[in-house]
């Protein structure tokens, strides 16, 4: 059972301070506040200035939403110290801006740069390389707020680990690719493998449905009030991965809903709020400016206005008064590798599905595998009816059989068009699916096939879907037909027929002993995809799983 952020009701107090925090974004109708740091005037008293520092530096600090109220309550208080006792005598000018657009901008070396930059997490860092350098760490953390899964309690009564609490719940995800805790909560899937030794196949049976779902909707999850709202609401059956610090501001707004926190047994990640210094030349001055900031939020009002505000400090520490989750577990953070990684994978796994299976039916396919009692081909049809539920009604799929001369002079055979997973699609495929045999004393008949499947797959482009023809075969192209294309030719074919306006992959997996993977891997290179060969036939499942993954 993960650990659950309090629900408990308290004094409005809290919840008016926060408001003021807020309030303060109104201070500039362009969301845009100026914090003057006075300093001393020159004859050494420490007391407030009754004018602003001369020479005083400006700097432009762009921040994530969440906490530019904090950074002006903190340099506030820089101003009422005056730049005295080593406090810097600076102009701060902090804009409210998404992690992931300025992640994007400095990447581009766009104009308009900020000095100084606070993203909610650290994962942005590194994607804010711009081919010269990645932006300098000055302060780790300025505050920090546990991942949590949100939802009402009925809905959290199981949550022995991230991927586990996402199986069979309705997920609501936040757009992994510009929020933070969407990306996070992925993350938290990987990282966790360490402690629950998750295959590839369990977390991709759980990810690629998500994933294709998400990807289906006319806009991705980018507000996170709103999803809290509806996980809130009665008879609700959805969660939502979010800070602990958006689900106790939610409380502290809501003092009625039903709304709860959990995080799982495994652990989480944590939003840290680093502050980063972005300006070209990079400067001492800057990043001690930067310092001197942090310090103010660690302190005093500031602190007080922090904490009121639902965010931890950088050591962790439990929220005080029964709110949030308590003492927290952490997993392991991402390296930029993998946040990489995971960030193009989900990509990948978003786009819609427009694929022809097209599945050996030679006489080999009838061998029996050891130790499962069944054919290479009863293993091969259960790998495809598996990845077939992976696939939402987004999705457009379509089958064909091939071996050799099995449609007249024809290697392939058509059974189901590419058509969209509706309720009669998906059951006419996984019909056709349970009817598919083995012939006996067929040859593969391989070349033509791949070949006349690429042209079909051409014709029935979709532009904004991912666009595949996922080959199924235990042997090797057309020995047995001497009266059809060599390897070489098929290649070179396939290359002609490729366009990278258009692209459409050949992703092969073979099956068994026999399979060539040199073979399959020059034949879905020459279109720009992968193969993947599963030597024991029982493996096919794991292989073509990794294989969608990879698409």
């Amino acid at each position: 059972m993960g650990k659950h952020v309090s629900a408990v009701k308290r004094g409005g107090n809290r919840r008016v301070v926060y408001i003021v925090a807020v309030g303060l974004l109104a201070i500039s109708l362009t969301a845009v506040l100026v914090i003057r740091g006075l300093g001393s005037d020159g004859d050494g008293e420490s007391g407030l200035s009754s004018r602003s520092c001369e020479g005083s530096t400006q700097i432009q600090v762009s921040a994530t939403a969440d906490v530019q109220p904090l950074l002006v309550a903190a340099a506030k208080s820089l101003e009422a110290k005056g730049g005295a006792n080593g406090a810097p005598c600076a102009r701060f000018t902090i804009t409210a801006a998404p992690s992931a657009k300025v992640a994007k901008e400095l990447a581009s070396a766009a104009d308009g740069r900020p000095d100084l930059w606070v993203p909610d997490s650290s994962i942005w860092i590194g994607r804010a390389d711009d081919g010269e350098s990645v932006p300098t760490v000055a302060v780790p953390s300025l505050a920090s707020s546990p991942l949590v899964l949100a939802g009402r309690s009925e809905n959290l009564e199981n949550t022995p680990s991230w991927l586990g609490s996402f199986a069979g719940r309705e997920v609501a995800l936040l757009d992994p690719m510009s929020q933070s805790t969407g990306a996070l909560a992925l993350l938290a899937v990987q990282a966790e493998r360490a402690k629950t030794a998750a295959s590839n196949t369990q977390v991709a049976g759980v990810l690629v449905p998500l994933a294709q779902r998400l990807g289906a909707m006319a806009k991705p999850y980018v507000d996170v009030d709103g999803l809290l709202g509806k996980a809130a609401a009665g008879g609700s059956k959805i969660v939502v991965p979010a800070s602990e610090q958006s689900v106790v501001r939610y409380q502290d707004e809501h003092p009625g809903a039903e709304l709860k926190g959990v995080i799982p047994s495994t652990g989480t990640l944590l939003l840290d709020y680093p502050l980063v210094v972005t300006a070209k030349p990079t400067s001492e001055a800057l990043a001690e400016a930067g310092k001197a900031l942090a310090q103010e939020l660690l302190t005093g009002d500031a602190a007080k206005v922090r904490e009121d505000a639902g965010f931890r400090d950088p050591l962790l520490s439990p929220l005080s008064d029964g709110r949030g989750a308590g003492d927290v577990s952490r997993l392991t953070a991402p390296s930029a590798r993998a946040i990489d990684g995971s960030l193009r994978a989900w990509l990948t796994l978003s786009l819609p599905t427009n694929s022809l299976a097209v599945i050996d039916v030679s006489g080999s396919m009838a061998a029996p595998v050891p130790g499962t009692g069944k054919t290479r081909m009863q293993l091969t049809v259960e790998a495809a009816a598996t990845g077939l539920k992976l696939f939402p009604e987004s999705s457009a799929i379509g089958l064909w059989t091939f071996s050799e001369k099995l449609n007249g002079q024809k290697d392939w055979k058509p059974l189901v068009p590419v058509r969209k997973l509706t309720g009669p699609q998906r059951q006419d495929l996984l019909g056709q699916l349970s009817g598919v045999k083995a012939v006996v004393g067929g040859g593969t008949g391989l070349y033509d096939t791949v070949i006349a499947a690429m042209q079909t797959m051409q014709a029935s482009y979709q532009p904004s879907a991912v666009n595949t023809v996922l080959l199924f075969t235990d042997g090797q192209g057309n020995q047995d037909d001497p009266g059809s294309l060599t390897l070489d030719q098929a290649v070179q074919k396939l290359r002609d027929l490729s366009d990278p306006a258009r692209p459409v992959r050949i992703i092969a997996l073979g099956i068994g002993p026999q399979a060539s993977s040199e073979e399959l891997s020059r034949l879905a290179k020459a279109t720009g995809g992968q193969s993947y060969v599963a030597r024991s036939p029982a493996d096919l499942q794991e292989v073509f799983i990794n294989a969608l993954q990879g698409r």
